[in-house]
Formats: C-alpha cells, sequence, structure tokens
C-alpha cells in the first residue's frame, strides 16, 4: 500500500528528478505539491493575519512568505500542466489555495490575536518549518537539477534579500 494522498508517490519529482506521472498513469498525480503548499500556506496565512492585529503587520514577512511560495506556485503548476491537467484545473486549484490562506488570515487576525506568545510561537515555528520542509524535499532539490550552476548564488540571494527586508521593511 502506497502511502500518503493518490500520486504522491513522486511528488518530490526530483532526487533522480523523476518526471511526474501523466494523470493517466497517476489520477491526481499533481495535486501532492499543490496540498504541501496548503499545508504550508495556512500557517503562514495565520501569521500574516495574526500580526495584521493591531496593524502590525511584518512586511518583510509577507514579502518572504510570497519569495518562497511563488517559485512553489510555478513548480506545482507546471507539474500539473506536464502531467497532463488542463489550464481551467490548474487555476482552479492554486485559486482554492489562495482563498483558503485568505480565509486563514482572517481567521488569524480576528480569533487569534489574544492568545499567549507562546502559542503564537508554536504556530511560528510550524509555519517556518513548513517552509524549510518544502524548500528542502521538493523546491531545492528541482532547482538543482533543472538549474544546476546558477542554483547556488541565486538561493543565497533569495535569503540575502530576505535579510535585507527583514532589516528595511
Amino acid at each position: 500500500m502506497q502511502p500518503g494522498p493518490p500520486g504522491a508517490k513522486h511528488r518530490n519529482r526530483c532526487g533522480g528528478c523523476v518526471e511526474q506521472p501523466k494523470e493517466s498513469q497517476a489520477a491526481g498525480s499533481g495535486l501532492a505539491i499543490a496540498l504541501g503548499a496548503l499545508l504550508d500556506g495556512l500557517p503562514e496565512s495565520l501569521i500574516v493575519g495574526l500580526g495584521a492585529k493591531g496593524g502590525q503587520v511584518n512586511v518583510a514577512v509577507v514579502v518572504g512568505f510570497f519569495i518562497a511560495n511563488f517559485p512553489q506556485g510555478l513548480s506545482s503548476a507546471s507539474g500539473m500542466k506536464q502531467a497532463g491537467r488542463g489550464g481551467f484545473y490548474v487555476l482552479s486549484i492554486w485559486g482554492g489555495i489562495a482563498l483558503a490562506s485568505g480565509v486563514a488570515a482572517g481567521v488569524g487576525n480576528l480569533t487569534l490575536g489574544g492568545i499567549a506568545p507562546e502559542m503564537q510561537a508554536i504556530i511560528k515555528a510550524f509555519a517556518a518549518g513548513a517552509v524549510l520542509a518544502m524548500l528542502a524535499e521538493t523546491m531545492i532539490p528541482e532547482a538543482f537539477e533543472k538549474a544546476q550552476s546558477p542554483i547556488g548564488p541565486i538561493t543565497a540571494a533569495g535569503f540575502f534579500a530576505a535579510f535585507l527586508a527583514s532589516k528595511t521593511l
């Protein structure tokens, strides 16, 4: 029996960079990264909503989440298209993730503002761990397989940009 959601067998397309199976070969093959993005995006959105309580949105955090999620979404959408999914399907999945993330930000804003700082720290640590897990499991291996030589400097530049954003925004 295969663990995880159907079609997740090759969710991490790299590790030998196995191309994602076509939809006809494995139903739901394009959903695994999208589900990961959803699980990653919900706690991130809770944090954004939590920070918005009292008008204290940390712009650097929002920029960092965007920088992390944009290539993740591109990678997933590309994988879904290669697996034979139509444009409407891909846009629907990502539109749903955006909507769910917006709802999570609203929930964070309306319900989490009064929770203990320790609980806020747990939510933030979970979100940070989700970002790191997605990067380590999927994004970095795929980037090294597909864009070998420039990916190291590009990654370093991304971390530097996040550092600068945290110091200036």
